[in-house]
């Protein structure tokens, strides 16, 4: 997967680097999002931001730390053969003033939870969601634990 990478308002850090990664590790656990057709967006920018997007896009009206706006149906996805053009699987924004609360209030480093939220929105894109029931909620989480963990991240839910 190819992504477009754009960094606005975060301090200075590896974050493309970051996500890169991200998304490789997703490719290697996730085939779906392997297929190499497939580009995705990803900006890092502010509470004030993802407050505008969230609020348009999604009618609520505060931010929020990841957004993710898919651009395939999970059939679609599945359905996509390796050869012919690219394919945009979807876009995400990380608010950075968010995230950094929520890496304090959990004494994580902020590129650790930085790098859950990016595997987060990109499983959301590849049709994952832990909103329509237990079942998937679990299957979510645990796909991105052993994501992290390839990383050489700790699982961000706790031990399982």
């Amino acid at each position: 997967m190819n992504l477009d990478i754009d960094i606005e308002g975060w301090p200075g850090g590896k974050w493309e680097a970051l996500a890169e990664r991200a998304a490789a590790a997703c490719a290697d656990l996730a085939g779906e999002v392997a297929n190499p057709r497939l580009s995705a967006s990803l900006l890092f920018t502010s509470d004030e931001e993802v407050h505008a997007l969230n609020r348009e896009w999604r009618e609520r009206d505060k931010p929020t730390n990841v957004l993710s706006f898919p651009m395939l149906s999970r059939d679609e996805l599945l359905e996509l053969a390796p050869d012919g053009p690219p394919v945009m699987l979807g876009d995400l924004a990380l608010a950075y003033e968010t995230c950094a609360r929520e890496a304090e209030a959990k004494s994580v480093p902020l590129d650790h939870h930085a790098t859950h939220l990016i595997v987060h929105g990109l499983l959301h894109l590849a049709g994952y969601d832990h909103e329509t029931s237990d079942e998937d909620a679990d299957k979510m989480e645990a796909l991105e634990v052993e994501i992290l963990a390839k990383m050489g991240i700790a699982d961000p839910y706790g031990e399982r």
